[in-house]
C-alpha cells in the first residue's frame, strides 16, 4: 500500500512547531506495511489543502492520503471542506468509527470534523493534529485500510463473515 501524509498546520509550515503528528501516521501505517512515499506540510488554506490532495490523488500512485490537522472547530480548521470538495464518494462510516472510538478517551473527539472518501483509486483521511488524537483515530481505521485499498483496485472477494446466519 501506498500513501500519502498531509499535515495541515499553520505553525508547522512556517516552521514553528515540529510535526509529531505526520510521524506518527508514518510509524502507524508501517505496522500494515504500507510506505509513504508522499508527505508535506501545508498552511491551513483550503485552496492549497484540496490542490495537494487533488494532485496526489490524481497521480494515481498513492493508495491513500491521510492528513493531521485542521478537523477542528476553529475559524481556520478548513480540512473537512477542502477534502469534500476534492473528494467523488464520501465515506461516512470511517469518520462516525473514529469519533466513536475517539469519545471513549475523551468527550472532546465528538468535536472532531474530520471526513473520508475517495477520489479516483485513492482513499483520504481526515485526523486531529494532535499526535495523541493521530494515534486514537488511526488505530480505530487502520485495519479497515487494506481491505479499502483492494476494494478500490477491484479486487472483490470474500469479506469478513458475518456472525449472522444467511437468511
Amino acid at each position: 500500500m501506498r500513501a500519502g501524509v498531509l499535515t495541515i498546520s499553520d505553525k508547522a509550515s512556517r516552521g514553528e512547531r515540529v510535526d509529531t503528528s505526520g510521524a506518527a501516521i508514518a510509524e502507524l501505517l508501517a505496522s500494515i506495511d504500507a510506505t509513504v512515499d508522499r508527505s508535506d506540510v501545508v498552511a491551513d488554506e483550503a485552496p492549497q489543502i484540496s490542490d495537494t490532495l487533488r494532485s496526489w490523488a490524481d497521480a494515481d500512485d498513492l493508495d491513500v492520503i491521510i492528513t493531521t490537522g485542521g478537523t477542528g472547530l476553529g475559524p481556520r480548521d478548513v480540512t473537512p471542506e477542502a477534502t469534500a470538495a476534492v473528494i467523488e464518494r464520501p465515506v461516512p462510516g470511517l469518520g462516525e468509527l473514529m469519533r466513536a472510538k475517539g469519545v471513549q478517551h475523551t468527550p472532546m473527539a465528538a468535536l472532531s470534523r474530520g471526513v473520508a472518501g475517495v477520489r479516483g483509486r485513492c482513499l483520504i483521511v481526515n485526523l486531529p493534529g494532535s499526535e495523541r488524537g493521530v494515534r486514537e483515530n488511526l488505530s480505530a481505521v487502520i485495519d479497515l485500510l487494506p481491505h479499502a485499498v483492494e476494494l478500490l483496485r477491484g479486487r472483490v472477494g470474500d469479506h469478513v463473515a458475518s456472525s449472522q446466519p444467511p437468511s
